[in-house]
């Protein structure tokens, strides 16, 4: 299908062109924006009689100008280009990841919990050292001739079953040294447990960390408490988090927090965050049926739209100051990126990417933990629900019709396949808020990335 993807936007009195089937970003004048925005239903070579037949509210010879470039970016298929990318053949099922949910408890009761406070819908319980190192060999298996692996250490909260990843990581490495490959590790936590001691071991042996913060000590309290509901978690994990940050040396890391409806000026907590010396940040909007009283609703959703465009210009008024951080969700690859592949599957869930159960148990992604129609097998003996994994396989960007059309589909790759299937029952039809945020927070990459050759 050759669908043509042009998308256009304005920002700061600059205008930007996005072909999305060839991945080429143009600024442009605003002559040239409103000439593509009136020739986009056409698509195709045109006449300076049509650019003239047309009303809009530009010189005639700015029109013509930006007619003839407009002409020779059609040429090199630099815009409106047709999508010639065609449905690919389903690759053998090579499992690259894993996410080791070796603790289904945590020492936390967080209000907006997808995992239900840590056990997963089931009975609390640690992953056994016997369980993790078969995970390990299933992985290095699994990989085939892939060299380099990874290996998420999660929860609820893995620190609980600290001996375990410990141990695992030794394992890992060991192992994966005999087979000619290499294991990367990344832990996600709360904090809590995050001593020197432990954060000596994380900055030694993990490739990347994950530190859940959800912003100001009020927002963050009051969704994320202890056991007993007293006490300041913020007050708890914040010196923990800088004293590890500090001494993890340029290393991977960032502070990952969830936003809710209690807090839709959530760039107040990214800023917040950044002030407290964390450089690299990411907010995720909580997801959930709108009747959770934390849940973000579509009411909401042009507020979070404006939160986006404050956040991208905060982030360039810091640039270059002691205060510049990075934001995930702005974090765009313009020049290479990922390969045609990945772009079209996005996280792999599925397929390259799996997710274990401290029984062993293995399923599509760690939101799909706990819910038996899910499983694929086990870590002893391997995935033996083929089917399911190709259904995973097959809901690629290309098979979803909702995204055909859309100019961004080659970047968002059609969506979290568990978002998708919690609002509209379906692998192939994507969750339209998550589209429309994905969309914005990629207008605000472009503008940063943009910005620092703008007058």
């Amino acid at each position: 299908m050759n669908v043509r993807c042009v998308h256009s936007f304005a920002k700061d009195n600059h205008h930007f062109v996005v072909d999305g089937n060839s991945g080429a970003i143009h600024v442009v004048d605003a002559p040239a924006a409103a000439l593509i925005d009136a020739l986009k239903d056409r698509g195709e070579m045109f006449h300076d009689d049509d650019i003239r037949s047309l009303d809009l509210p530009y010189d005639e010879r700015d029109l013509l100008s930006a007619g003839q470039d407009i002409q020779q970016l059609i040429q090199e298929g630099l815009l409106f280009s047709p999508d010639l990318t065609a449905v690919p053949d389903r690759p053998p099922h090579v499992v690259k990841a894993l996410c080791l949910n070796v603790a289904h408890d945590c020492n936390l009761r967080c209000k907006y919990c997808f995992a239900e406070t840590g056990d997963f819908g089931g009975e609390r319980q640690l992953m056994s050292l016997e369980v993790a190192r078969q995970a390990i060999d299933f992985l290095l298996a699994a990989s085939g001739s892939r060299r380099q692996c990874e290996v998420d250490f999660f929860g609820g909260e893995p620190l609980l079953n600290w001996h375990v990843v410990q141990e695992t990581v030794k394992y890992g490495q060991r192992r994966a040294a005999q087979m000619g490959k290499d294991l990367r590790f990344t832990l996600t936590t709360n904090g809590v447990l995050l001593t020197p001691e432990v954060g000596a071991f994380l900055n030694e042996h993990m490739y990347n960390v994950v530190l859940s913060l959800d912003g100001r000590r009020t927002v963050n309290d009051f969704a994320r408490s202890t056991l007993n509901g007293r006490g300041s978690v913020y007050d708890t994990i914040v010196p923990n988090y800088q004293r590890f940050v500090q001494e993890r040396a340029g290393k991977s890391y960032y502070v990952r927090g969830t936003f809710t409806g209690w807090n839709v000026d959530f760039v107040d907590d990214i800023l917040h965050m950044a002030d407290l010396g964390f450089d690299q940040v990411s907010m995720e909007p909580v997801v959930g049926p709108e009747s959770a009283e934390w849940a973000l609703t579509t009411k909401q959703l042009p507020h979070i739209l404006q939160e986006y465009d404050r956040l991208a210009a905060a982030m360039l008024a810091r640039q270059g100051t002691d205060s510049e951080f990075n934001f995930f969700h702005f974090q765009m690859e313009l020049k290479k990126g990922p390969c045609l592949y990945k772009r079209i599957s996005g996280c792999g869930a599925g397929g390259e990417y799996l997710a274990v159960d401290p029984d062993g148990s293995l399923f599509p992604c760690h939101q799909f933990v706990g819910q038996p129609q899910y499983r694929l097998g086990h870590v002893s003996s391997g995935v033996d629900n083929l089917d399911l994994v190709h259904t995973f396989q097959d809901s690629h960007v290309l098979n979803k019709p909702t995204c055909q059309g859309c100019w961004a589909k080659y970047y968002c790759s059609g969506g979290c396949h568990a978002n998708n299937l919690a609002f509209n029952e379906s692998l192939l039809e994507p969750y339209s808020a998550a589209c429309t945020m994905e969309k914005k927070r990629l207008e605000c990459s472009i503008y940063l990335h943009a910005a620092r050759h703008l007058s």
